[in-house]
Formats: structure tokens, sequence, C-alpha cells
């Protein structure tokens, strides 16, 4: 099998779990070929150097199934060595704390947190709480924390918010580069994505040197229905599960949650640029963006040449950023990273019964991969 997964039994106690990257994993690959361009050692967000991942997952009983997913950018102070960032809202149904100061400074000067719905206010006291204990030798009266989310109440008694500041700084705490885990996993423990079991996913894409040699890593939230294709392949409708389908009650709304990174050295302006295009990889696997849909883009990059300085050592700030015409390229990698991070959510989900017996299947492999065999576009 291609993919890793994470298994978490069931039990009445509570079972949580941090989730740290692993270095010596294989790189992750679909059971086909998305877009043209080649992926890092690890498939994964962390591809992009410095970026770390960490992971808090917890399931309680029969009803409790949430957790956390945080993103580093780099491995300093990102108060005192912020990064440029920019958002872009495909739907804005949906919760983005900090998303205002992002668009009016250009920048992000902390953890990117994601969880539920109801726990954004954790997210919240978390990164606060980090960016201080980080940073005790400076006078800090202001902290712009970003934190997104998907509802996961289907499956998660949302209503207990049962995610803690507790929590979310220790998925901060074993945040780390190198393999990343996805599927039923952190943020992405309790979601539904399509119709079946949805989670964190993640893959990268990187450049030939004559395009620069850059790397675009991205990591998503899957909550959100549609028609799903992989790879062109009509998969939804060849299994008959998908928006207004006989199945009346196939769900559409969601949300799903999306975060770019890149080594380029892109200013907030390109960097909202490039946002814009992994919403388009969103876009190629059937997603709609329904009205009761948060589908929201944060894209930032970690070149040292771009980042802006808390303490400035003059009036004037100098950079080197990619002309416009250099950009398009990391257009195209994010647009395949994108949509090849969606599908690995499916595909790297197990199926999950939660709060008053919901019960979400996982994406059925084995049929899937008949149909990507009846269009030819199967690859072992």
């Amino acid at each position: 099998m291609w993919y890793r997964i994470l298994f978490i039994g069931f039990c009445s106690a509570i079972i949580t779990i941090s989730t740290k990257a692993q270095p010596a994993a294989k790189k992750l690959k679909p059971p086909v070929r998305i877009g043209v361009l080649p992926s890092g050692t690890y498939n994964a967000i962390t591809d992009v150097s410095g970026v770390r991942i960490g992971h808090k997952t917890l399931i309680s009983g029969s009803s409790v199934r949430t957790g956390a997913t945080v993103v580093l950018p780099h491995e300093g102070s990102l108060f005192q060595e912020k990064v440029p960032a920019a958002v872009y809202v495909g739907n804005g149904f949906g919760k983005l704390a900090g998303s205002t100061q992002i668009r009016e400074l250009g920048n992000i000067e902390g953890p990117v947190i994601l969880t539920n719905t109801l726990n954004v206010a954790s997210g919240i006291n978390a990164g606060i709480t980090y960016t201080l204990e980080k940073n005790k030798q400076l006078d800090i009266q202001s902290v712009n924390t970003v934190v997104g989310e998907t509802n996961d109440g289907f499956l998660n008694d949302i209503r207990g918010r049962h995610v803690s500041e507790k929590d979310i700084l220790e998925a901060i705490e074993t945040a780390d580069t190198g393999w990343v885990a996805q599927g039923n996993v952190g943020a992405g423990t309790g979601t539904v994505c399509f119709g079946f079991k949805g989670g964190i996913g993640t893959a990268s894409r990187v450049l030939p040197n004559a395009s620069g040699g850059y790397t675009v890593g991205v990591l998503v939230q899957t909550n959100f229905g549609g028609v799903l294709e992989i790879a062109g392949v009509p998969v939804g409708r060849e299994l008959g599960k998908y928006f207004l389908s006989d199945q009346l009650n196939q769900p559409v709304d969601g949300s799903c949650m999306i975060v770019v990174a890149t080594d380029a050295p892109l200013d907030a302006r390109n960097l909202e640029r490039l946002a814009k295009r992994a919403f388009m990889g969103l876009a190629k696997t059937g997603g709609i963006a329904s009205n009761g849909s948060g589908d929201y883009v944060i894209a930032f990059s970690t070149s040292p040449s771009v980042r802006i300085p808390h303490v400035p050592e003059g009036p004037l700030h100098t950079t080197t950023s990619l002309f416009n015409e250099d950009v398009s390229p990391l257009f195209l990698a994010a647009i395949e990273a994108t949509e090849e991070a969606i599908i690995n959510s499916l595909f790297a989900a197990t199926t999950m019964t939660g709060r008053d017996g919901h019960k979400v299947e996982a994406l059925p492999r084995d049929k899937v991969i008949s149909i990507l065999k009846k269009y030819n576009r199967y690859q072992p």
C-alpha cells in the first residue's frame, strides 16, 4: 500500500495521541499520477525546509472524535522573524481567526493552528501562550494568532469543546519535520469528505532547476462535498455517491482548510496569487465550495530573504523576491500539490463510528482502483 495509516482503537477511556513527523518513513504515493511535477522526499508540506507539523488526536468513548493540527513555518522565533503570508477565501462560511491582520500587514507571526469550529478559542489561547513563553524577553502586548477550523460535529461531540489549550500546546511542542501522519489524525480526526471519511492530507511538488528548484508543500483538513474526481476520473459518479445524486442525504456542506508553504521568495501579493491557485486544486477534486462550506487558503514563504524582523534596524526594509513572470511554475505546483493532498486525505483515512452511532465509511480503495483501471489511469 502506498499510504501510511494511523489506526486508533476505540475504548471508554480518553485516548490522546501526539503524532510526530518521522524522517525515516517512505515517500507517500497515490495509485494514480496527479500532474507532471515530481514530489519531494516525503511528498509532504515538510519538504519545504524548516516547516514542522504537529498533531493532537482526541478519541473518547463513543462521541469524542476531534483534535488539532499545527503548522510552524520555521524553527526560530516566528514573532521575531515573521514570514510573509496571504489568505484567500474561496467561501467564507467559517471562522479563520487572525485573517484580517494577515491581509493588512502581509505576515504571520506564530503557528497556524487547525481544529474544530467550537474550539477556535482554545487555539487562540494556545497560540498566545506559546508566543509569550517563547519570547519572554520581549514586552509583548499584542499577538495575532491564526486559527482555522472545520465542523466535525457529525462524528464528534463538538458542543463538548474537548480540545483544550494544553492539547494544542502539546501539538506545537511535538511538531517535527519529515513524515506527516495523514487521515484520521489531529484536526482531521472527525471530518467527512465527499461522503467518505476525510482527514488530514499533504503533498508537495518540486520545480525543475531551470524554474528555480523551489518546493511547494500543501497540508489540508478536508471536510467538504461535491462530486469526487481523482486525476480527472469521475469516481463519485461511478460509485453513485455524489451531491445531487439519488442519495438525497449526500452531505455537501462543510469546510476545507488549505495551508500552502514554499521556500520561494514571494511577497504577500504573490502569495495571495499562489493561494488562489491552490483553490483551483480543490476544484479539480470535485469540491464545489457549497453555501455552508468555509474554504480558506493560507499561504506563506519560508525564504529568509523575505522575512520581516519584529525589531527593524531602520525605516527601510529590503527584500529579494521573484518577478511576477517567474511565479507561474509555482502556480502549477500549488494546484497539483493541493489536488493530491486532498486525495491523500481520503486514501489515508479509515472508517470511523462516532457521536450517536454515526458511521462514515472510508473511501473503498479496491473499487476506486478498479475505476482508475477502467479509465486507464491506474499507476501501481
